[in-house]
């Protein structure tokens, strides 16, 4: 089992999930084997008193395949 970083930002209406299934939507299309994923870190970025975009950082696990 590995583990790889993905830092995704945006100003998504759908806020903090959509920006979850955008990294996992992300994560699946390059890696093989993903079988979960754990959010490290949110932030929100507010300009004037309203949001203006979120930041995940999350961690996907996955199965490595063996080359032999």
């Amino acid at each position: 089992m590995a583990t790889h970083d993905i830092a995704v930002i945006g100003a998504s209406a759908g806020g903090f999930e959509a920006l979850i299934r955008l990294a996992v939507a992300r994560a699946t299309k390059t890696l093989r084997g993903v079988e979960g994923a754990w959010v490290k870190d949110m932030n929100v970025s507010i300009e004037d008193g309203n949001i203006k975009g979120y930041r995940i950082n999350l961690e996907v696990t996955f199965q490595l395949e063996d080359p032999s």
